[in-house]
């Protein structure tokens, strides 16, 4: 995607911050599909600036994080990887590309905000701007059932450039951690495991190998059935670590997990090697307590 980023007077981005910018971008134009090459103009500004143009502009008199001004008028329903019609319209032949709008955001706000949840401030920026940019391909959050689509979209491409909102570095480390605790006298197969939930709680487990092997419990589950028994029920990723090679969960710990989090990030790590993937891609066509066997929704 094109971004053309403007700044505030006096305003710098410390060094990589324009590239992460212009990859969130890119994550967001292709897990949207966009049926053909987008522009956006984002200002990069203050929350005096913000400010002003968020009263002039929509007559809210206050700073706010991001504001977007979409070009496209999307029917309802619709979103701009469906209507290529309607947004061949904004088609600008100076740019080669269809214009889809403004974004503007505040950079005391991504500080402040980053400070706030816990992260570091690219990702808060990474973030800002990605929500402006789906709110541009036509998405909302005014209903339930709205945000979450929006915010599943939003995941998604933040994942995809490694920016998610927590640390996965620290997932990583502590999964690295628990799988000292490893119990594996007969596989001598050490792995550890941490689970992150909605609240923001950790909980990490190891292996529990048992002379009777199938009562053998993975990491994976353990530190489920860790979460779910101090009553968490919503879980956003779960790192794995392993020492030989990189290990994804089991046949069982898939559905465990997908009982409680379809869309759970799954992170595998082993030594300096890292890979990760979405649950539902790990266990096609899965059941858990939205959908069971018997189909009832």
């Amino acid at each position: 995607m094109k971004l053309e980023i403007e700044y505030r007077e006096g305003l710098q981005l410390p060094d990589g911050w324009l590239a992460l910018m212009r990859a969130a971008a890119d994550a967001a134009e292709r897990v949207e599909q966009l049926p053909q090459p987008a522009a956006v103009h984002v200002l990069v500004t203050d929350d005096a600036e913000i400010w002003s143009i968020n009263r002039s502009m929509r007559q809210v008199d206050r700073a706010t994080d991001v504001l977007s001004f979409p070009t496209v008028s999307y029917p309802q329903g619709t979103h701009a990887g469906c209507v290529p019609v309607l947004l061949s319209r904004e088609y600008d032949p100076d740019i080669n590309a269809v214009y889809l709008g403004d974004i503007v955001i505040s950079l005391d706000h991504v500080r402040q905000q980053a400070a706030e949840y816990g992260h570091r401030p690219e990702r808060e920026l990474c973030y800002l701007l990605t929500h402006g940019l789906f709110h541009l391909f036509g998405y909302d959050h005014i209903t339930d059932a709205d945000r979450a689509i929006m915010r599943k979209m939003e995941e998604q491409s933040l994942t995809d450039i490694q920016m998610e909102r927590f640390d996965r570095s620290e997932l990583i480390q502590r999964a690295k951690d628990a799988m000292t605790y490893s119990y594996s006298p007969y596989s001598h197969y050490r792995v550890g495991a941490c689970l992150l939930a909605k609240s923001g709680k950790m909980y990490t487990g190891c292996n529990i190998e048992n002379a009777s092997y199938g009562a053998t419990n993975c990491a994976e589950r353990t530190a489920l059935f860790k979460a779910v028994s101090e009553g968490e029920r919503e879980f956003v990723a779960i790192a794995v670590a392993t020492e030989k090679y990189l290990g994804w969960p089991c046949g069982i710990c898939r559905q465990a997990l997908y009982e409680f989090a379809p869309d759970l990030l799954v992170i595998v790590a082993c030594g300096d090697q890292e890979d990760s993937a979405c649950l539902r891609d790990l266990l096609p066509h899965g059941f858990g307590a939205a959908a069971d066997i018997l189909g009832r929704e």
